[in-house]
């Protein structure tokens, strides 16, 4: 009963067009839980016992909100539905996670990792690693990059249709992007397979997001980027960050060329606003370096 009713919750977000990702996968995993323990209704303390088992405070926040939710919607339907307390765990704060901005070097050596992937005869040590790179030379999200097919790859570049605001978008290519992409396409030719899809598995099918995660985690441990499970460290999403700043780094003249080149970078990575497109970007040296000369030239008063 209650892997139905989770079923219905789910669906019914991803219906008014939420991609609910994480938290489908959350509610599966408390549902099945909760049934090995022949709950059919919610109950406070198999919430408890579930969420308690991630490895870490901010992971036990995040499921028991996120089945807390569900609990207060099926509560609305059946009073046997039992709303576990907020702070349960504790007061939450929300802290912003400092994003890990990735050296050449250490980018070099994730790529080298997936490049030796099992089994090597396969696609699959050539798919994450071409994967992986264009995130990091595009800035592309992950859910961007899954979601691309093999016609998206165009003379002019790539076009990214599903993004996250629903906005389509053409990403132009430097000519050793469009290249390695076409490698790696007509390594993908030799795969049987009826996908649609441009990345995909050993199997034939499109990549899936959590299998993508683990095998991005299984990569950077093994190469020493992250610990061990519950242990933070550099992620996925902080290939976008690398790519933000990375570029505005390279943007050297004037006040107004850096406000220009701000405006194309939000458009470049699919941002509604300039603003969002600030959230990503961080204090380094090159950039602080480039701060105090402009604003020892506005001291000065000359033209910054």
């Amino acid at each position: 009963m209650l892997t139905h009713d989770i079923t219905r919750y789910v669906d019914l977000h991803q219906s008014m067009g939420f991609k609910f990702r994480s938290q489908h996968i959350l509610l599966r995993s408390f549902g099945v839980f909760a049934e090995q323990h022949g709950d059919r209704f919610v109950r406070t303390e198999t919430v408890l016992n579930w969420a308690g088992q991630a490895p870490s405070p901010p992971q036990r926040h995040n499921r028991l909100a996120t089945v807390r939710r569900f609990a207060l919607a099926m509560r609305a339907e059946d009073l046997r539905h039992e709303v576990p307390p907020s702070e349960a765990f504790g007061r939450a704060w929300f802290k912003r996670r400092s994003p890990h901005l990735y050296t050449p070097e250490q980018i070099a050596a994730l790529l080298g990792a997936a490049s030796r992937l099992s089994p090597r005869h396969a696609i699959q040590p050539i798919t994450y690693r071409t994967l992986f790179a264009l995130m990091a030379v595009t800035g592309l999200r992950i859910s961007e990059a899954l979601a691309l097919e093999v016609d998206d790859l165009t003379e002019d570049g790539l076009i990214v249709r599903t993004t996250k605001f629903h906005k389509s978008r053409l990403v132009p290519l430097h000519e050793s992007t469009d290249r390695a992409l076409r490698e790696y396409l007509r390594q993908r030719a030799r795969v049987a397979t009826t996908s649609h899809a441009m990345f995909i598995s050993r199997k034939g099918v499109a990549l899936r997001y959590p299998t993508v995660v683990s095998t991005f985690l299984h990569l950077a441990r093994s190469i020493g980027l992250r610990a061990g499970p519950g242990q933070r460290g550099p992620r996925i999403h902080d290939l976008r960050h690398t790519f933000a700043v990375r570029s505005l780094e390279r943007c050297t003249g004037t006040a107004a060329e850096v406000a220009r080149h701000a405006v194309a970078l939000s458009t470049y990575l699919g941002h509604t606003h300039v603003s969002d497109t600030y959230w990503y970007l961080q204090a380094t040296p090159t950039l602080m370096r480039q701060i105090a000369h402009l604003g020892e030239s506005l001291h000065s008063g000359a033209q910054p």
